[in-house]
């Protein structure tokens, strides 16, 4: 009543047939490794299918602000007015930047600036800014887009320190406002990826002591 039926071997699968699915899904695995996940995630298309699929695109772009994060795009990264881009790196430095001297705000100034980028290089300029103080800015660029990031660095900040005012790639123009956030250097970084020389024109306009190009 309680016994059951001992499986004949004839109704297991045999030797030949668990090898051939494991190949199956072996083979499997490398077709969508292949043409789905290294397209999205590495750029990288050797059939060409990721292409079509629209993946490559998207694993370009993610390789590109992989890169722009660890040669400073996003160590010290438009264009908003918001503490979004304020973490915890910020609340460290809380007590640093409240307690920093309320210097008068600065006579109101007026820099040009125009820098020719090869493909590739990068440059970054700030403006000396106590905090509150306002600047409104435009920049352009001619010959192709950059990527680009406004941020803000305070006296003395502590390692890792980070606050963004926002970012944006490929982007031929930019225009508004900057309010700093705290005494310290704010400004932009820009960074050539095409493969052609591009010019950026920054133009700005406010309470700031000095315009510098950083490099």
């Amino acid at each position: 009543m309680y016994n059951t039926e001992i499986p004949k071997d004839i109704e297991l699968p045999s030797s030949k047939k668990l090898l051939k699915s494991t190949a199956i899904a072996a083979v499997s695995s490398v077709v969508v490794l292949v043409t789905c996940v290294m397209p999205a995630e590495y750029g990288i298309d050797p059939t060409g299918i990721g292409k079509v699929l629209g993946l490559t695109k998207m694993g370009e772009i993610k390789q590109s602000l992989a890169e722009e994060s660890e040669q400073g795009l996003g160590e010290n990264t438009v264009i908003s007015e918001s503490n979004e881009g304020l973490g915890t790196s910020a609340e460290n430095v809380k007590a640093t930047v409240d307690n920093s001297s309320t210097s008068s705000m600065p006579a109101v100034n007026k820099e040009s600036i125009s820098i020719e980028l090869k493909p590739n290089q990068a440059t970054e300029v700030k403006l000396a800014m106590p905090k509150d103080a306002k600047v409104t800015f435009d920049w352009q660029t001619t010959g192709g887009g950059l990527n680009y990031d406004t941020h803000g660095d305070p006296v003395n900040a502590p390692k890792d320190f980070y606050h963004g005012y926002g970012k944006g790639r490929n982007e031929i123009n930019q225009s508004g406002t900057l309010t700093a956030a705290f005494d310290g250097k704010h400004g932009w970084f820009w960074r050539n990826r095409t493969e052609n020389a591009v010019t950026v024109t920054l133009n700005v306009e406010g309470q700031f002591t000095e315009m510098k190009r950083v490099f």
